[in-house]
């Protein structure tokens, strides 16, 4: 086996990225934007909501020491998927919930777990799955944001609550430093 790259948007990918960087088996995580129809959109284009792009992370794992279902069943365990085009407080159409696949396996897979993820929220789940397209790495400044300002307001309110419940669920998931 070998390394593997999923794109995920679950809200602002401070959270998601923060998330991603304590599970066992992740081999690097990249926030970014996708999907939308604006080559290398800005922060202050995707947060205006008129380029079409997610806020996503590039998870790479290493699919030897953790499946792409773990990865998406954590990815539905610390986000709200049956909120459309909202996180929280975090509203608009970049904070939407979404997989964006690279092969047709990965789609099958991501089809498996969200119809899982469905049922166990009554049938309520708004995530988008797609073909992965107009990906785009974010700014310098937003990567690694949650490890380097842990007490900036946003991530002492919102990010370290995911991060936590992310650590008391999945216990066995977590990376061993």
């Amino acid at each position: 086996m070998a390394n593997e790259i999923i794109t995920l948007g679950g809200g602002c990918f401070w959270c998601t990225e923060a998330v991603y960087e304590q599970v066992d088996g992740v081999v690097a995580v990249e926030s970014g934007y996708s999907n939308g129809h604006l080559p290398d959109p800005s922060y202050e284009q995707v947060c205006r909501g008129d380029t079409g792009h997610n806020e996503v992370v590039r998870v790479t794992f290493d699919s030897a020491r953790i499946t792409l279902r773990e990865v998406l069943e954590i990815f539905f365990h610390v986000h709200d998927p049956t909120t459309l085009n909202r996180q929280g407080n975090d509203a608009g159409t970049q904070y939407r919930s979404g997989i964006y696949f690279g092969s047709p396996e990965q789609e099958r897979v991501a089809r498996d777990v969200l119809a899982d993820a469905n049922a166990a929220h009554g049938g309520r789940v708004v995530t988008e799955i797609e073909a992965l397209a107009n990906y785009s790495r974010a700014e310098d400044y937003h990567q690694h944001y949650f490890a380097n300002h842990p007490a900036q307001g946003y991530c002492a309110l919102v990010v370290a609550p995911k991060v936590e419940k992310f650590r008391r669920t999945f216990v066995d998931r977590l990376k061993h430093t």
